[in-house]
């Protein structure tokens, strides 16, 4: 059976005080399913001291174990301060920091160096998906963002389009299952069946407590990777319970 995961991404959002909002998600975390919560850097040390059934992650790493890159932190930097997972090829770093999928894939090797398992996210722009082309974008990104040696232990895959984060559009699951069943499908062709078949694909995109339980039904959805609405336990838990039950 593939693991399930919530995972949150608080983005440039939270000071110390938020971190209250991780004891009361202890009781959700306490269920079948992994929940993660990915912090700005800066808190990552704290949580993962008051972590309990939570994992903690980063947002992004460099491709560098270290040196002259102000600003940046590595993988053994994040694992050093108690994560255990790192965001990579987010659609806003793609967009504001011009990654590309070959950085993406330099930076998950980097984080399978340090003993992180890297949640490397592919997605479409709203031309790309009206221009029927989304299912060629994300062949692309899958092919050049994974590198060669990705197992369900080392990596897990989201696919966020684009079009649907933060805006409140969401994609019908009948949407939501193509895709997620063409990813299963070129990771099998790609890594073989024993490999890619527990490798976990979370979806993207406006998951919200009300909308959690349909999307957790869909085939080959094995989580969700959640941004403004894990920022408060009272909104992330429930999509915690539904998938727990899912």
């Amino acid at each position: 059976m593939r693991r399930k995961l919530a995972a949150g991404n608080w983005k440039m959002n939270g000071v110390t005080a938020a971190l209250g909002e991780l004891d009361a998600l202890q009781e959700a975390a306490s269920g079948p399913a992994d929940v993660l919560i990915c912090p700005p850097a800066t808190l990552i040390a704290t949580a993962s001291a008051k972590a309990g059934d939570l994992a903690i992650g980063g947002q992004d790493c460099h491709t560098a174990r270290s040196g002259a890159h102000t600003g940046d932190l590595s993988a053994e930097m994040l694992k050093d301060a108690g994560a255990t997972y790192v965001i990579l090829g987010h659609s806003e770093r793609r967009a504001d920091h011009g990654e590309t999928d070959a950085l993406v894939a330099e930076k998950s090797r980097a984080a399978w160096s340090a003993g992180l398992t890297s949640i490397i996210c592919v997605g479409e722009t709203l031309d790309e998906r009206e221009g029927g082309k989304t299912l060629d974008i994300i062949g692309m990104q899958l092919a050049a963002s994974v590198p060669d040696g990705c197992t369900a232990e080392n990596t897990v895959v989201a696919y966020e389009p684009v079009w649907a984060i933060g805006t409140g559009k969401v994609p019908t699951t009948a949407q939501i299952a193509e895709v997620h069943a063409f990813i299963r499908s070129s990771l099998i062709q790609r890594f073989g069946n024993s490999v890619a078949s527990a490798i976990p694909v979370l979806y993207g995109g406006s998951v919200k407590a009300a909308n959690a339980a349909e999307i957790f039904a869909v085939d080959d959805v094995d989580g969700a990777l959640v941004g403004g609405a894990s920022l408060k336990a009272s909104d992330f838990a429930p999509i915690v319970r539904a998938l727990n039950a899912a």
